[in-house]
């Protein structure tokens, strides 16, 4: 490691954590969950923040603190009611692991977050990045928050070579942190590193002539700044083909569905659908045939409103959509329920059926 790390003798510490410091006090950008350091918010915002635009979550932050503003709150809330305030968001897990660990510090802390590297790492869903952000912008405490920004930044900086998609690469970063950060302001200095890899030392086409902290940067000192960092591609995304069902009974209710507990998408709400493995021949029979084998329901009849388009991280769902009427369904089963279309509002579903939903109501309203 002392290796990799060799260029940091090459920088003036003190130097560099006031220039990095000062830039982001000027420059950083007005957020919600900056207006304090409450470690319940700093949590929420960056759970929020993990593979999510900042644009993306600030209306999703306020909306969550208007119906959850405290720790306790969450606690208390029914998971459906938190389902539904990430609804749109993705990752899903995310939130639950949340849940589960605001009523850990609830039972086991007295209700307020730890404020030490062991209890904090071990709350459901508290990686060492998240871990540190909470002690470090909520409590001072100079500690790590190595994102991928954080290791797009310090690859260029320092000029470290390793591959940032590699599990193990982290604690190299994780090292240059512990030897950078300002012991007395922490909570600036990783928000700033942060910041600089959002704002100027982007992924692509860093703005170095903006950079408060160019006169220490290996990368751009050596013309290496688009090199870096070393990153191996992802593996191909499996694609899959579904059709999907916005079903109505004689009344117009809609007929939902509601997700294994485990799994993908899971506890949230959708619209009956089928995986097709194979090419269709006959459309109408083979999906009317397809959907009373796989789900139990019988549709009367059915068009095709359009296609869907999904894109997670490891799979792409291609949805055609389709609306008709049913007249059978496991009436039996919890796990579904026919509801107005008013009640929809009330259940979370996933991006791709509030689309459908959106197809539905654009053609039929």
């Amino acid at each position: 490691m002392e290796n990799q790390l060799s260029n940091l003798e090459k920088i003036d510490i003190e130097t560099f954590q006031n220039d990095l410091i000062s830039w982001f006090k000027n420059e950083q950008r007005d957020l919600p969950w900056r207006k304090d350091q409450d470690p319940y918010k700093v949590w929420v915002s960056e759970i929020m923040l993990q593979q999510t635009r900042v644009d993306t979550v600030i209306p999703y932050f306020n909306r969550f603190l208007e119906w959850f503003p405290t720790l306790d709150d969450l606690a208390e809330a029914e998971e459906e009611k938190v389902l539904k305030a990430w609804e749109g968001l993705g990752y899903y897990s995310r939130v639950r692991n949340l849940q589960s660990a605001v009523k850990e510090v609830r039972e086991k802390y007295n209700g307020v977050v730890p404020n030490n590297p062991q209890d904090i790492s071990s709350l459901k869903g508290v990686g060492p990045y998240t871990a540190g952000a909470i002690l470090s912008i909520a409590y001072g405490v100079p500690e790590p928050a190595v994102d991928g920004n954080v290791m797009r930044v310090l690859a260029r900086i320092l000029s470290i070579w390793e591959d940032i998609a590699k599990p193990s690469t982290r604690k190299v970063f994780e090292q240059a942190v512990r030897l950078m950060i300002s012991k007395e302001d922490p909570s600036s200095f990783n928000q700033a590193l942060m910041e600089l890899g959002a704002l100027v030392c982007t992924p692509t086409s860093p703005s170095c002539l903006l950079c408060p902290v160019r006169e220490h940067c290996q990368g751009f000192y050596e013309g290496i700044q688009n090199e870096l960092p070393i990153k191996t591609k992802k593996v191909k995304q499996k694609q899959v083909q579904m059709a999907a069902f916005f079903l109505t009974n004689q009344e117009g209710k809609v007929l939902i569905h509601k997700r294994s507990s485990v799994g993908l998408l899971a506890n949230l709400w959708e619209f009956p659908n089928v995986e097709i493995d194979f090419p269709l021949q006959n459309e109408r029979r083979q999906l009317a045939g397809l959907s009373e084998d796989t789900l139990g329901v019988i549709i009367e009849s059915f068009k095709r409103m359009g296609q869907i388009q999904h894109v997670f991280s490891h799979l792409i769902w291609n949805i055609d959509a389709y609306t008709g009427t049913v007249s059978a369904f496991p009436k039996e089963e919890q796990d579904w329920k026919l509801v107005t279309i008013e009640e929809l509002e009330d259940y979370a579903f996933p991006v791709p059926y509030q689309k459908m939903k959106k197809l539905y109501l654009d053609r039929n309203y």
